[in-house]
């Protein structure tokens, strides 16, 4: 049994189509929670209601408590052995439970799973980003088939550049509630949380059966960060502590790779035109510091 939990905020034909894409899995072992982060139109528990399926829970909060809590809130709520939180405008394909169960129970021992991911874009259809091009091309080890990753390699995979899709993953539920999300990183919040895992022992085990679709789009929390600048500053935040964890674990190559955090500089250097362009000087400032500061 897996827990999919599903905090919600914003656009509700989105929802929608994550909720039914939920119902249509082919296998039936999974549990939906919807977590409604005190979006201002407060129709999805109706909604959700008039489905009739018990294997749906609503819970609103009255307040908005933002991505960080929102996301640990659905971490404390899950009971099954599996647990996963897809966005709110992301799509499970039909075969999602049935291929993340199959992994888990070959590997029993792995405590996260990252299935085969592809993107798309506002309407549905494939898009091909630079950003995920890299991911799935060149930042994520390479390998054939179903593969367990762990240790100082995986560390160092991702502290090179973070190919895995937050809303995809699944989790050994015991695992990620031993895990706390640290506080004041809330872009980065999960490669943050899975790197904790890996420094306590966690394996990923790598499934290439694409099903999952990824929504990407202009309107995510991660893009309208980019050129304010908060993106990468927490960037920055975030790969200096990195970069000591792995020393003090003595992983040599991680931490190498956490100081020269390789991909988030050169993403950086591509906004410098848009900056420039847009003749925003405290954005462009905030870039070239993060390009050219190894």
């Amino acid at each position: 049994m897996i827990d999919l939990m599903v905090p919600y905020w914003g656009d509700p034909e989105y929802f929608k189509a994550t909720v039914r894409s939920v119902l249509a899995q082919t296998s039936p072992d999974w549990r939906l929670t919807v977590l409604d982060d005190a979006n201002p139109d407060p129709w999805a528990g109706e909604w959700l209601a008039s489905l009739d399926d018990e294997r749906i829970t609503y819970r609103r909060n009255e307040t908005n408590q933002g991505i960080t809590v929102a996301f640990r809130q659905c971490i404390e709520l899950a009971t099954a052995d599996l647990v996963a939180v897809p966005g709110s405008d992301d799509l499970l394909l039909p075969d999602y439970v049935r291929v993340v169960t199959e992994a888990h129970r070959r590997f029993p021992t792995a405590d996260i799973i990252q299935p085969g991911v592809r993107v798309i874009d506002e309407h549905g259809a494939p898009a091909t980003p630079l950003a995920d091009t890299i991911k799935q091309r060149v930042v994520r080890p390479r390998g054939q088939g179903t593969r367990v990753l762990t240790g100082e390699r995986l560390a160092t995979s991702l502290l090179h550049g973070d190919w895995l899709y937050w809303p995809s993953l699944v989790f050994r539920r015991e695992a990620v509630q031993a895990t706390p999300f640290r506080p004041g990183l809330p872009i980065i919040l999960d490669l943050a949380l899975v790197l904790d895992m890996v420094l306590a022992g966690s394996e990923l085990v790598v499934e290439p059966q694409e099903v999952f679709a990824y929504r990407r789009h202009s309107a995510s929390l991660s893009s309208v960060k980019l050129l304010d600048g908060s993106r990468f500053a927490g960037e920055r935040e975030y790969f200096d502590l990195a970069a000591e964890l792995m020393r003090r674990r003595g992983w040599s190559r991680a931490t190498r790779a956490a100081r020269t955090h390789i991909t988030s500089r050169l993403y950086a250097a591509t906004l410098l035109p848009t900056a420039l362009k847009a003749g925003d000087r405290a954005a462009l400032r905030t870039l070239l510091r993060h390009t050219l500061r190894p």
